[in-house]
């Protein structure tokens, strides 16, 4: 009988300190999550984007369609097909956005004289302006510069380095800070 006292004192004993006694939760009839919580309830399906970041994300992509180049065969400032299809997705957002203002940079593959590459990349920027304006676009809106081959993509030698230097490229002046997706 002693032993059990002493071990009681010492388990009492024990357990005294300074720390404040833990809060013992009071049962409930309601069930438990035994999952981790991350802030949102778990409804088996994908939790929506906040309104922020998809607005971000349509501006992004808003971007990413406005700065993406356009291709040309070579020697040739004929648009092809796959470029027409490009530009058509670059006008319907300049025309949405009537403050935007883009300049259009002509380049050409290394073949060639200096000369005649930097009247190829006028005449591929000139061609992709004509296209805008043909859409309903102020050309007031539209510079055009061309580099001819002084800023190749590749600065390979080969036809699919030289399939990517016959390019226009395309830079927003101003206006893409109030994007607007177009209807």
């Amino acid at each position: 009988m002693r032993i059990r006292f002493v071990l009681a004192l010492a388990v009492v004993a024990a357990g005294c300190g300074k720390k404040a006694p833990e809060a013992v939760p009071t049962p409930t009839n309601e069930p438990t999550n035994t999952t981790p919580t991350t802030g949102t309830p778990n409804t088996g399906t994908r939790p929506t984007t906040p309104p922020d970041n998809r607005a971000e994300m349509e501006r992004a992509d808003l971007l990413r369609i406005l700065q993406e180049p356009i291709y040309f065969e070579y020697d040739q400032d004929a648009l092809r097909s796959d470029a027409q299809a490009t530009l058509e997705r670059k006008a319907a957002i300049l025309l949405a956005n009537a403050g935007l203002r883009i300049r259009i940079a002509g380049h050409a593959d290394e073949r060639g004289s200096d000369e005649y590459n930097l009247v190829l990349g006028t005449r591929r920027a000139t061609t992709a302006k004509r296209f805008f304006e043909a859409k309903g676009i102020d050309a007031s809106r539209i510079e055009v510069v061309s580099f001819g081959e002084e800023r190749p993509a590749d600065p390979s030698s080969s036809e699919a380095a030289w399939a990517k230097n016959r390019r226009d490229e395309f830079e927003i002046l101003s206006g893409a800070d109030r994007l607007v997706k177009p209807q």
